[in-house]
C-alpha cells in the first residue's frame, strides 16, 4: 500500500476525489513508495482540499490517513493514534 492509494479511498469516504486536493506537500514519487513494509513506514505530509486537511497517523508501527475538518464545524475531533 502507499499513500496515494490510501488517499484515494480517505477521499472518497469523505465524499471528495483528487480533483478536490488545493494542496500536497508530497510529491508524487513520495505518494508511490510503500507505506506498509515493516520498519520503513511512510513520508510526513499534510494534504488540503476546500472541505478537509489529511494527514498520517501511526500507531505500533501501523500507519492510517486521519482527517479534520478545515473549517469550524461544531463537531468534535475523535482520538487519532489510538487502538
Amino acid at each position: 500500500m502507499n499513500w496515494k492509494d490510501e488517499l484515494t479511498q480517505a477521499l472518497a469516504e469523505n465524499g471528495e476525489t483528487w480533483a478536490d486536493v488545493e494542496a500536497n506537500t508530497m510529491s508524487e514519487e513520495d505518494m508511490l513508495k510503500p507505506n506498509s513494509l515493516p520498519g520503513r513506514g511512510g513520508c510526513a505530509f499534510t494534504v488540503w482540499t476546500a472541505k478537509r486537511v489529511y494527514f498520517p497517523v501511526q500507531y505500533d508501527s501501523n500507519e492510517w490517513i486521519g482527517s479534520v475538518s478545515r473549517h469550524p464545524n461544531g463537531r468534535p475531533t475523535e482520538h487519532q493514534g489510538g487502538g
